[in-house]
């Protein structure tokens, strides 16, 4: 079942939105090489935490620390640790905060110096990948009509879409009702109506979309060990059009 939200929620939504959002930020910003993976998930726990907040990701399905860092081949779900970064490594942070009640959810990809024209196309297609679908997130749109728009986007450049994760309802639960994929067929789907309130989440590969779990059973990463990007934002969708929640 979809859950739509009164403005009141959606007012909620926002303020946890925008701590999540900040945290993303503060994430980013320490990317750079020779940190930690394990450093930046403490700074950005050490974020949310000030705010009056809480990480979502910490114990959300046994997963161990508070932000999502994955690194290059790394598509989603990576671990923090004692990874250090490198100089022309991509970074990934997908992070959420739970404020009030409401849940905040975005994500992010982090050049750490200078990386490769390639990883940087990849980064710049994916974001503006997402941009494009929140922009005909309208009442009366298809949930097939996000989907497409990113896959189009991608493909057309080259990238694939990976096919087995995707993008979800959020408001009181990090995953509610419906799930939105990636991909998908224009004028499909359940049609978008104003209340709901939809994580949109990219993630494109650099060749070949199919992915592979790793042993410690969250990192998942593209199957041919190509780059992945993956950009995320909460976006509610109004009578007035699409707002994105997860702005700082």
């Amino acid at each position: 079942m979809v859950v739509l939200k009164t403005s009141q929620e959606l007012a909620k939504m926002k303020k946890a939105g925008s701590v999540s959002a900040q945290a993303l930020q503060v994430g980013g910003a320490a990317v750079r090489p020779g940190i930690t993976t394990g450093e930046i998930d403490r700074i950005i726990k050490s974020f949310i935490l000030s705010k009056g907040a809480k990480p979502s990701f910490l114990g959300y399905g046994g997963f161990p620390a508070s932000a999502c860092i994955s690194i290059n081949e790394e598509v989603i779900h990576g671990i923090p640790g004692k990874r250090v970064i490198q100089e022309g490594d991509i970074v990934s942070i997908d992070v959420g905060a739970i404020l009030d009640g409401y849940q905040g959810d975005n994500a992010g990809t982090f050049a750490a110096g200078k990386v490769s024209a390639e990883a940087q196309a990849l980064m710049d297609a994916t974001q503006q990948s997402l941009l494009a679908a929140i922009a005909v997130m309208r009442p009366g749109a298809r949930l097939g009509d996000i989907g497409h728009t990113v896959q189009s986007y991608v493909e057309a450049r080259g990238f694939g879409v990976v096919r087995e994760y995707v993008g979800h309802g959020i408001g009181r639960k990090m995953h509610e009702e419906p799930e939105v994929p990636n991909y998908g067929h224009p004028g499909h789907g359940i049609r978008l109506v104003a209340g709901m309130v939809l994580a949109v989440e990219p993630m494109i590969t650099q060749h070949s979309p199919a992915v592979k779990v790793l042993d410690d059973d969250w990192t998942v990463i593209t199957a041919d060990h190509g780059l992945a990007a993956h950009y995320e934002h909460t976006i509610a969708i109004t009578d007035n059009g699409p707002v994105i929640l997860t702005l700082p």
